[in-house]
């Protein structure tokens, strides 16, 4: 990949070939859509570069006093050797960015592939293809907010957190000196507060795009306008903060502030200027004189920046990434407009040359960005088809279900006793006759002992390798989290026993496959997925009602899923999978089932990020069907509704609580609604428990065949291709 570095010691920039960084734990590899050129503080390090060696020892004094130190400390020879090793280095340049979220790292739950995201880190967010980013320093995108927009964030997050550390209200009038980038966005986020803001720089052209921007006056910092109109708008009293957003070494800019300050006011300093105060001046009116460090609190702390550990919102109610997706909610709701801002855009491959138009003036701006190569952009882009293949279903020579006695009751161990397991599942199977509950697999004693004592289970354990090494025991059941399905079921299947694992089967392709491997090795293709609502009993006496169809079928269905509680497991999408990966299988399977066939293509969108996607799924004879999938419904509503459409006929299913066929026939319109409401929601685990333990005692077909629980899978994992590329996918068969 490509990065912009620097050679402090020579001043030369260079568009290196550098590798691609590893994705860690704990953060994200995201691929730059655009990246902000910092014109104060990039610029300042590239001329610092090109000066004489005296020079930068005269920019950096703080540096100076560090090598006189190492020199008492270790020596001159050896200081020299360091120095001159530090300054002959490439360092990388950037700290704000846009771009995809490529590959999720260990312990990451909060964005998936595919998501866009702001980046902020001066090692973290450089002008480089691909950047690897820490939790804590990276911020999804809001709904409609432009790429190249939320490229500000990191420099939107340091006016923010300007702007805090000066805690305005609403009616103050504020003076904010220096107009550039970050001064632009300081004097909008006082606006947005309800701050009258009167601006100040030598630049006419900056002070007038602060005017367009809601500066109330704007002016050069020896104009009279500027002092009368800060009089006119006080009322003769000052203003009430100052906000020293300058660079340079002329010590103007706080001596401005002093003279323009109201008694016991604040001044904030953001930028980097001179500051020897005056002290009679700062004394008198008792000013108060704040800094504002970077982004926000958890800046320079690497427990919080590449650890991860956040600081509890009751105490720090600000962080550096909160800041960032204020900011980015801000730019989404127009309360802050950087559009006006940008003076140029140039491609990523020319920014050795933007530098250098930067740098003599060629091209002079308040903000720049660039942009790089890739599907990702402001607007709708063509995009080639994508293809995902469906694994064969190959099986091998051992025996497909292993002897039995008929009359012997199925031994059924679990693996897994969750709330989904306890509460769906097991309750129809402690009671089923020719059913007995061997053992119970938990990865903690006590949940063991809890499901043992509550089930009726034989024995409780927390050995995994005992249950599949055990000749007794017919069926596993996998019910844990999403992340292990397919690997324990690859095992039990390995082991030969029957598995019925709950949704999903697999998070990936690449475990998708390593179940079938483990069928072809071993024979053993006794496998169930958890689908159930295909047995709900409405559903099928609805599908019975409803008839054989001659032309295609047009399908819609509804979920209505709601938000999750803060915390749950099912949020941790790094390593669970997304929600919809986890549960759209049972929406795909129950439209297939319904079709009567397998989907040959998938194209899906989303409204709300990649969480609440919108699938089409097309079918061989040119059926459609169609899955909403919200989280933003009433909680009211009822969870799933559906109607299928085909031939003159309708079938509507409410939440498995009613449903209805209407149909026009020869003899006039019929229609059949369902005669009772049910007790309570039927949506088919019961009948599916029923069906698996039956085929596990004769030995008969799984109640699914194989090959349709592996085009679901397929499917589902489709859809996040889809949200990622933008474009339908082929199903192809591998």
């Amino acid at each position: 990949m490509k990065q912009v570095v620097q050679n402090y010691k020579s001043g030369e920039l260079a568009l290196l070939d550098v590798p691609v960084p590893g994705c860690k734990p704990g953060g994200v590899l995201v691929r730059t859509a655009y990246s902000l050129i910092s014109t104060g503080t990039e610029l300042m390090k590239v001329s610092e570069a090109g000066l004489s060696m005296v020079g930068k020892a005269r920019s950096r004094p703080d540096q100076v006093a560090k090598v006189m130190q190492s020199v008492a400390t270790n020596g001159v020879p050896a200081t020299y050797r360091k120095v001159m090793g530090t300054l002959d280095s490439y360092t990388p340049l950037g700290y704000s960015l846009c771009g995809v979220v490529e590959q999720v790292g260990a312990g990451i739950d909060d964005v998936a592939v595919g998501d866009l995201v702001a980046c902020a880190g001066n090692e973290h967010a450089l002008h480089a293809e691909l950047n690897w980013v820490p939790k804590n320093l990276y911020a999804r995108m809001p709904d409609g907010l432009a790429p190249r927009h939320a490229a500000f964030g990191t420099v939107g997050s340091i006016a923010l957190q300007g702007v805090r550390r000066g805690e305005p209200q609403l009616g103050d009038v504020a003076l904010v000196i220096g107009l550039g980038l970050i001064g632009q966005l300081v004097a909008q986020l006082l606006g947005a507060s309800g701050v009258r803001v009167v601006g100040v720089d030598p630049d006419p052209v900056r002070c007038a795009l602060a005017e367009r921007l809601g500066a109330a006056a704007c002016g050069d910092p020896a104009s009279a306008a500027v002092e009368a109109a800060v009089a006119e708008l006080t009322g003769g009293h000052g203003v009430d903060q100052v906000y020293l957003a300058a660079g340079g070494g002329s010590n103007q800019p706080v001596e401005l502030a002093a003279r323009l300050c109201r008694d016991r006011g604040r001044v904030v300093d953001i930028g980097k200027c001179r500051l020897d105060l005056p002290w009679n001046a700062y004394y008198e009116k008792e000013l108060d004189v704040r800094f504002s460090r970077s982004y926000g609190p958890g800046r320079y702390d690497p427990e919080y920046e590449l650890e991860g550990r956040d600081y509890p919102i009751g105490y720090v109610r600000w962080t550096e990434r909160r800041n960032l997706a204020c900011f980015l909610d801000l730019l989404a709701r127009g309360r802050v407009d950087v559009e006006p801002l940008i003076s140029h855009i140039a491609e990523f491959d020319d920014a050795v040359e933007t530098y250098r138009r930067l740098k003599d003036g060629g091209l002079k701006a308040v903000a720049v960005l660039f942009r790089y190569p890739g599907p990702v952009g402001d607007t709708a882009r063509a995009v080639a088809p994508a293809a995902v293949a469906v694994p064969a279903v190959r099986r091998g020579g051992a025996a497909s279900a292993p002897a039995r006695s008929v009359e012997a009751p199925v031994r059924l161990a679990f693996v897994g006793a969750g709330n989904y397991a306890t509460s769906m599942l097991l309750p129809h199977l402690a009671q089923r006759d020719g059913v007995a509950l061997s053992t119970v697999v938990t990865t903690t004693a006590l949940s063991a002992a809890n499901a043992k004592r509550k089930f009726g289970f034989a024995e409780a354990t927390t050995d995994l390798d005992a249950v599949l090494g055990d000749p007794s025991v017919d069926a596993v059941f996998v019910a844990t989290r999403h992340s292990s399905h397919a690997e324990l079921t690859r095992r039990a299947l390995l082991a030969g026993k029957a598995v019925f694992v709950e949704k999903p089967l697999a998070l990936t392709e690449d475990e998708l496959a390593g179940v079938l491997a483990a069928v072809e090795e071993s024979g053993n293709d006794r496998l169930q997925v958890g689908f159930n609502r295909r047995f709900a009993p409405l559903l099928q006496e609805a599908r019975k009602r409803f008839g054989a169809r001659t032309g295609p079928a047009s399908l819609r269905y509804l979920v209505n899923a709601g938000r999750l509680q803060h915390g749950s497991w099912y949020l941790r999408q790094g390593t669970e999978g997304s929600r919809f990966v986890g549960e759209g299988g049972h929406f795909i399977d129950t439209a297939s089932w319904l079709v009567g066939a397998d989907p040959v293509s998938v194209y899906a969108v989303a409204s709300s990020g990649n969480e609440d996607p919108q699938v089409v799924l097309r079918y061989p004879d040119g059926s459609t069907a169609t899955i909403s999938y919200v989280t933003t419904g009433s909680p009211g509503f009822p969870k799933e509704t559906l109607d299928l459409v085909a031939d003159g006929k309708v079938l509507r299913l409410d939440d498995f609580v009613r449903a209805s066929v209407y149909a026009d026939g020869g003899a006039g319109r019929k229609r059949w609604v369902s005669s009772r409401l049910p007790r309570a929601r039927d949506k088919g685990q019961s009948a599916q428990l029923a069906a698996f333990v039956r085929a596990v005692r004769t030995g008969g077909p799984m109640p699914v065949p194989l090959e349709s629980l592996v085009a679901t899978t397929a499917a589902t994992l489709a859809v996040r291709t889809g949200l990622v590329s933008g474009a339908p996918v082929t199903l192809a068969g591998a």
